[in-house]
């Protein structure tokens, strides 16, 4: 196959950034156009509702990389203006300031876009939270806030929960599942992650959902449940899942089932690639996913590259994610769910530290860790494998 001379990578952040190193790291010698919405550099996102908030990091720390690096590339940045269409029998994408780039291969690694709340987000006080941005108006807020509101217990919500209460004010998590992170975890998880909460002092309100903010003189003062309870609250974090950014890609000829469907390489139509949070691929044997996690957002990019340069190779990672809150890590790798059947490997309440495979049709599809990072990494190994559970489970406990 003839690699391409001239590419274009549209997203500038991990997958996007990524993916261009890639391309340079390969053999890719072309033409290479980096576009990005954001007018600042690739800059990494988990530290946002991490150390940002909670104010242990500066800024600045969370670039990605160093200027020398991203002037070795060898790229033209196009940052600060976004792709508003593209058109993929012309090979021709558009930009929002009327540029029309040609290209002969393209990464598309746009992420995705915060959800909202039906009404409310003009008010002072509503935040959500994507960009560097969003964080540092958040942390700004949490600095006077007397009363926070987290509306969604997911991975963004439960941790910036644990970071809005470190900070000293009352902090209200408000999700209409049974418990926070059940959906990814499981009741088992959900209920020490609850519990972790709970004991923080952070006032835990399982299903309920908000039926709308109240205000006062433009700014927020609390939120209605549909259950007839009132929430005070003069923050609000709204944190309820997001959607693949995919609006600029309609007629483009894409699939866009669930952002950007792809073959098993992360190919989406000829020339063209994606990678990250928008992409759908069929894994091997976990079916057709989605990941919103930073670690694929990485695998993802180098595997897109490669398949525009030609390798098309099926894309089959053993998925890896945590999330920090407290003084608790929570690790997991390949596909743990509240659909699999959950075994526990390790529960000692004494010392806080928990652990569990899960299985699908008698098979390790995934692992949970509580503060056990060195057992998470060994049973990492029964995932790849998808080793029988009953066989996993004797080699654990040996």
């Amino acid at each position: 196959m003839k690699q391409p001379s001239n590419i274009v990578v549209v997203g500038a952040s991990a997958a996007g950034l990524t993916a261009a190193e890639a391309l340079r790291h390969h053999g890719y010698t072309g033409a290479l156009t980096i576009v990005g919405a954001e007018p600042r550099p690739p800059y990494d996102r988990p530290p946002l509702s991490k150390q940002i908030l909670r104010g242990t990091w500066h800024s600045d720390r969370v670039t990605l990389r160093r200027p020398d690096a991203l002037t070795d590339l060898g790229a033209d940045w196009r940052l600060g203006v976004a792709a508003t269409s593209l058109d993929t029998d012309a090979r021709k994408l558009t930009l929002a300031d009327g540029t029309a780039l040609p290209y002969h291969g393209l990464v598309i690694a746009t992420g995705v876009v915060p959800r909202k709340l039906p009404a409310g987000h003009e008010l002072g006080g509503v935040h959500l939270l994507r960009t560097l941005d969003d964080a540092l108006a958040l942390r700004d807020g949490l600095l006077t806030a007397t009363s926070v509101a987290v509306v969604g217990a997911g991975f963004l919500g439960t941790e910036v929960a644990a970071a809005a209460r470190e900070r000293g004010p009352d902090v209200t998590l408000i999700d209409p599942l049974p418990a926070p992170l059940i959906r990814p975890f499981g009741d088992h998880v959900a209920r020490l992650c609850a519990g972790l909460h709970a004991q923080h002092g952070v006032r835990v309100r399982s299903g309920t959902a908000v039926s709308a903010l109240t205000s006062r003189d433009g700014r927020v003062t609390g939120l209605n449940l549909d259950d007839g309870d009132h929430v005070t609250a003069d923050l609000v974090l709204v944190a309820i899942g997001s959607t693949p950014a995919v609006d600029w890609l309609t007629g483009s000829g894409l699939n866009l089932d669930d952002g950007i469907r792809c073959d098993q390489t992360c190919r989406a139509a000829p020339g063209v690639v994606a990678a990250g949070d928008l992409a759908s691929w069929p894994h091997p044997w976990l079916g057709r996913m989605r990941v919103e996690h930073r670690m694929n957002a990485t695998e993802q990019g180098t595997a897109a590259a490669r398949t525009l340069l030609g390798a098309a190779i099926p894309y089959a990672p053993v998925s890896y994610f945590w999330t920090d809150q407290y003084d608790v890590k929570i690790q997991a790798y390949g596909r743990p769910s509240g659909d699999a059947e959950l075994h526990i490997i390790t529960d000692d309440p004494a010392t806080h530290q928990f652990a569990a495979l899960y299985s699908t049709d008698g098979h390790v599809t995934g692992a949970v860790t509580w503060n056990l990072s060195r057992q998470a990494r060994a049973l990492r190994h029964h995932v790849a494998e998808r080793t029988p559970w009953r066989h996993a489970l004797r080699a654990c406990r040996s």
